[in-house]
Formats: structure tokens, sequence, C-alpha cells
């Protein structure tokens, strides 16, 4: 692979010679194409496009790029994101109590699977310290009252902007953000909980499910929004279980599918291969 590489990702309404006037674009530029991929939305009318190229001939500076693709993004109408590769994502992970997606988060991190920085944690409790401090990083313990709230998310933005975050990930992190956050990272904020809702809310949602005999238990992971659990959807997974499994089987399960779940949809945004388009996703696998 190319030591650097741009990434475009595209929308706008669809129309002939769209391929061919991005494509060209990067053609007169000598920039080689390692990846593309549409989509089309025949319902909404819309066109969806990923497109990777290296940068090591291309002719332009990175500052350049975007600024020259205007014309091109006015003329048909296009919202465009560009990324590089050599600019990692930084990642603020919240927490709570439970550990099972943070530490999975951190081993793939230090094994070199997860490309970014994770430059802080931050919790509302102090139990997953010690976590933070087995991997070397930063642990904020920020605990939230009702009366605290607004001052600690406030402090929590501060500390967000100060670190450079980009993208805020909720590893079970039991609080529900305030607008004033969701506001400031804008598909920024990455969500994981089980499937079940809404048909099992609030407390305990495996006892309930275990009470209800179900055979499908699953995870999903979402961009954060303004309606709670209600946000544009990255990947979701499901497993089999039966009437054999008790519930502590059932947390279990669940928890190694958040784990993936929550993995899976990090990576996709990291590498830059989400769209969000109202409140749906388009995945470029």
């Amino acid at each position: 692979m190319p030591s650097d590489t741009a990434t475009l990702l595209i929308h706008c309404p669809d129309r002939p010679g769209l391929v061919h006037d991005v494509t060209g674009f990067i053609f007169a530029h000598q920039g080689n194409i390692i990846d593309l991929q549409q989509h089309i939305d025949p319902d909404q009318g819309a066109f969806f496009m990923r497109l990777e190229w290296s940068l090591e001939n291309f002719t332009l500076e990175a500052a350049e790029i975007e600024p020259r693709l205007q014309p091109l993004a006015r003329r048909h109408e296009m919202r465009l994101q560009l990324h590089f590769a050599s600019r990692r994502k930084r990642v603020a992970l919240f927490v709570s109590k439970d550990s099972h997606c943070l530490y999975d988060l951190l081993a793939r991190h230090e094994a070199g699977d997860l490309p970014v920085d994770i430059p802080l944690i931050v919790s509302n409790h102090e139990h997953l310290r010690p976590a933070a401090e087995r991997f070397g990083i930063p642990f904020h313990h920020l605990p939230v009252t009702p009366e605290t709230k607004v001052a600690q998310e406030a402090r929590q933005i501060e500390l967000l902007r100060d670190a450079g975050i980009d993208t805020i990930v909720l590893a079970r992190y039991m609080q529900i953000l305030s607008p004033a956050m969701i506001e400031a990272f804008p598909n920024q904020i990455l969500n994981i909980h089980h499937s079940f809702l809404p048909a099992f809310v609030g407390a305990k949602p495996y006892h309930q499910a275990y009470e209800r005999g179900v055979k499908i238990i699953g995870a999903t992971s979402h961009y954060v929004t303004a309606d709670l659990d209600q946000g544009p959807i990255i990947h979701q997974d499901v497993m089999r279980v039966s009437h054999e499994d008790s519930v502590q089987d059932l947390v279990r399960l669940g928890r190694d599918l958040e784990k993936t779940v929550l993995a899976k949809a990090l990576w996709w945004h990291v590498r830059d291969r989400v769209l969000v388009f109202r409140n749906k996703t388009v995945v470029f696998e």
C-alpha cells in the first residue's frame, strides 16, 4: 500500500457523469485510484461514493485538494468529506463500570489492529482506572449526578477539545449525553448496546429476554443523536440461543457480540468507510 492515501466520501443527487467527473479530477492530477465503491438509492435519487487514491505522485498538496474540488461539488450539488490516511483519528473512550468493550478496544489498539490514537479515557466511576493505567492511557474521573451533569459535560467537552479528539466511543458509558455534547461532535460519537430495543427497555435486558424465552440475541452500534438509541446504525450482529442457555449465558454471549460489533463499527469509522445520509448510513465494507 502507498505510504499515504486520500479518501473522498461523496453524496449528491444521482445523475449521469458523476463517476467520470470525480475520477477525471483524480486522473488530471496524476492520482492512482486504489479503491472505488459506489451506491445508488433509487428511492431517494441519491448517489454515494467512496474513492481512495495514492498521494505518491499526486500533483496537488493536501491543503489544495478540497478547494480545487469545490467547483465540481457545486456543479453536482455534492456534499463531500476528505480524509487522509496519515492523519490518524484521535479517539476518546467513555466508560462506566462494565469492562468488556474497553479491554477489547485497548487490546486491539495495543496489538496494532486499531489504527487510532487514544489520548484519554473518561469515566463517571473509578472502577476502570486500573485498566487505563495498565495500558498507559490517562484516566479522567468525572462523576455525574443530576446536579452536576451540565457542569461535568462542559468539562468533558473542554477536555476533548484540548486533546484534539475527533471521535468518541461510548464503550458501555451508562449516561445519556446532553444535546450540547452531541452537537459538539455530530456523527462522531459511537454507541453500543444490545439489540433488544425497543422490546426490553431499562435495566437487566438479558434477564427480561430470558423470561420471554428469546431465540436470538444481538448487538447494535450506532451514531449518537438527540433521539435516544435512534441514531444512524453502523453495524449489527445476532446470535442464536436456546432454552438451554441461562441468564448468565445470555449476558456472556451478549458481551461477546457487543465487543465485536463495536470494534467493527469503529474500524469502519476510522477507515472513513461510513457515510451518514439523513438517519441512515452507507457502509463501504
